[in-house]
């Protein structure tokens, strides 16, 4: 019997173990299958951009072609996170043009991204930007779970209709569109619905006015501004109250505004004082114009506190001919110009000046104003010293009524830096009838802050005065005061070999002339210089010969023909060691070479050294030139960067299409 109980005893433990091995077996065989995954490369297109994808490291596959130039990249080795993925990679050499997977990792943002021609790739140069990355093989880093999705920063709201809304409800009784809103700071861009406060209610409309006011109808969208914005009694209440007075609702009336064409009486346009008044500030040396908001939705009495901030900021400057001058156009449905900038050359007269400015009325047509500005009041004419930046101040109550994004593009294209005061900006339930969305973004200057006010109401416009001076002030900072016309160092590399003969040396010489003209040119804007090549090189004049555009042109007619052979790429060699080696560090460099024939040396080397430094290179033909050769000279993309003309005279027809191409490069680069 004891014999049975344990041969039962050892049955029932080797059943155990046997199923305990088996269990063990079964659960190592369930872990591989769930540590093993199938991992799924995302895909992005070739314009995607890295600063548009949130996550710090990530695998992605790239499709074919992006190496195509319409797909910008900046920088070297290290890139902006402006630029586009998978253009990158491919100028890195991590992929070719057939695309493929790759490991990017999101690094600091850098001082400055230097431009390089690599892989078929032309990079740009960029001073700085506020996020990097670097690209490699696509090898997955032990430890590390790469997403299979990435995630993007968010769209912005597409337009909607254009116009203002008319309303009867209050910004106070607004609900906040996130539970928990807090108030924001006055500079941020968009003010929540929560922070609105009775300094901020709507005026009755104009449809409920009385009809002996002769009120000016506004069109739907368009928001209602007629309360006493020192009330704080809401417009119901106002509306009900027996004791209301009807002349309170301050409509605006058509009689009381005679400007639509541009015109402004000519009592407005001197209060000049005979007394001695100051010379100005010199440490404010500014050009500077308001474009004040003069529409009927402003209402009177916010016109006056507007009219009160302008007078604030002409006490807090000192204005006068060595230091600021200030000038102001209203607008409405059209723009006018109340008095330019040598109307009035001290803070008394100006602020006497503003007292008599009365309101034009209409629509917000900002975008208008920008255009009006830009083509009249920076004139010599009107008293823009050209030594001085250009600064636009746009004031506007609560949003555009037509689009600013292309006026504005041009007004910076121009050299005016733009900068936005927005009061009372659209709230939730308005954003749909906001004409252009994130308006003041595509306006300004640049789009890091730096350029934008957002007042909650405008009770607190008073507050904006002394931040917005020390800005406007602090002309370094003022970006968009360079152009494309005043901020390089252009070297002219001139072919004075034998075949070029006398008469067409002076034709190249006039060449040269009609493109330095177009720049602006002193010490600190476009700088001149010249190099004429045979088989041997000489410099005609540095950068820092002359600064004025008078004696460089003079400079220009003095070179004198060489004549000898042709060795282009000991010039593009000798150019870069004795005229581009001093050129300031933030000055674009550009070199515009010339020649009628094939070179006797080798171009390749000499023309990649240059697009390595950052030389910005176009390669101009005559009657012989190579076209290899020049396309091999020229910055990629070479068909914008080499000409080619049958004979000499035809020359002075490339000049126009040169200096569009130069600008157009220039303007490419983002604003941030």
């Amino acid at each position: 019997m004891g014999t049975v109980v344990l041969t039962m005893k050892a049955f029932v433990i080797e059943m155990f173990l046997v199923l305990l091995v088996t269990g063990i077996h079964s659960n190592k065989e369930m872990t591989k299958k769930i540590k093993r995954p199938k991992f799924a490369v995302p895909q992005i297109n070739c314009d995607v951009k890295a600063g548009k994808i949130i996550n710090p490291e990530f695998i992605v596959k790239c499709p074919a072609g992006c190496q195509d130039p319409k797909y910008h990249v900046y920088g070297t080795g290290i890139y902006a996170s402006y630029s586009s993925v998978c253009g990158a990679a491919v100028h890195s050499g991590v992929l070719n043009n057939s695309g493929g997977k790759i490991l990017v990792r999101k690094v600091a943002g850098q001082s400055g991204y230097k431009g390089s021609y690599s892989n078929g790739v032309q990079s740009l140069s960029l001073p700085r930007w506020r996020e990097s990355f670097i690209i490699s093989e696509s090898k997955p880093k032990k430890d590390v779970t790469y997403p299979s999705s990435l995630t993007y920063s968010s769209a912005r709201t597409p337009a909607a209709k254009a116009g203002k809304c008319l309303y009867e409800t209050t910004k106070a009784n607004a609900k906040p569109s996130v539970p928990g809103t807090t108030a924001q700071p006055v500079t941020l861009m968009q003010i929540p619905e929560a922070e609105a406060t009775p300094a901020t209610l709507p005026k009755p409309s104009l449809l409920a006015a009385s009809a002996t006011s002769s009120p000016r109808l506004q069109p739907f969208g368009h928001r209602s501004r007629e309360m006493d914005p020192w009330s704080t009694t809401t417009y119901a209440s106002r509306r009900n109250s027996p004791g209301a007075n009807p002349g309170e609702t301050d409509l605006w009336k058509p009689g009381a505004v005679l400007l639509d064409a541009g015109f402004v009486p000519k009592e407005e346009l001197s209060t000049q004082s005979l007394e001695p008044v100051s010379q100005g500030d010199p440490n404010c040396k500014v050009d500077l114009s308001f474009l004040i908001d003069g529409s009927s939705s402003i209402g009177k009495r916010r016109f006056r506190i507007q009219k009160q901030f302008l007078a604030d900021v002409a006490q807090a400057l000192d204005i006068g001919p060595a230091g600021p001058l200030m000038g102001i156009v209203q607008y409405g449905d059209n723009p006018a110009t109340q008095f330019n900038l040598k109307t009035h050359m001290n803070s008394q007269d100006l602020k006497a000046a503003i007292e008599k400015i009365t309101q034009r009325g209409g629509l917000s047509n900002v975008g208008r104003a920008i255009s009006f500005m830009t083509k009249n009041f920076f004139s010599k004419a009107n008293g823009n010293r050209g030594n001085a930046p250009n600064v636009a101040v746009v004031v506007v109550d609560g949003w555009p009524t037509d689009k600013v994004e292309e006026t504005s593009r041009l007004a910076r294209e121009s050299g005016i830096n733009i900068f936005f005061v927005t009061i009372e900006a659209a709230v939730e339930h308005e954003k749909q009838h906001v004409v252009e969305p994130n308006f003041a973004n595509k306006a300004v200057c640049r789009t890091n802050g730096y350029y934008s006010f957002n007042v909650q109401s405008w009770f607190g416009l008073r507050k904006t005065v002394q931040p917005l001076m020390k800005r406007v002030c602090d002309t370094n900072r003022l970006a968009c005061s360079k152009t494309c016309l005043n901020s390089a160092d252009i070297g002219f590399v001139i072919d004075g070999s034998s075949s070029v003969g006398t008469s067409n040396f002076r034709t190249v010489l006039q060449f040269v002339a009609n493109l330095s003209k177009e720049f602006e040119i002193s010490d600190t804007d476009t700088r001149i210089g010249a190099v004429q090549y045979t088989y041997e090189q000489r410099l005609e004049f540095g950068f820092d010969k002359y600064n004025t555009k008078t004696d460089i042109l003079n400079a220009i007619k003095r070179v004198g023909y060489w004549s000898g052979g042709t060795s282009t790429g000991a010039a593009i060699h000798y150019a870069l060691e004795q005229l581009f080696k001093k050129s300031k560090p933030n000055k674009r460099k550009l070199m515009i070479l010339i020649t009628d024939g094939r070179s006797y040396d080798d171009v390749r080397i000499p023309a990649m050294a240059a697009h390595q430094k950052g030389v910005i290179t176009y390669a101009v033909g005559v009657a012989w030139a190579a076209q290899d050769e020049l396309e091999v000279i020229a910055t990629h993309p070479a068909r914008d960067h080499s000409f080619f003309v049958d004979e000499f005279d035809n020359l002075y027809k490339s000049v126009p299409k040169i200096i569009q191409n130069i600008c157009t490069e220039f303007n490419s680069q983002p604003r941030n």
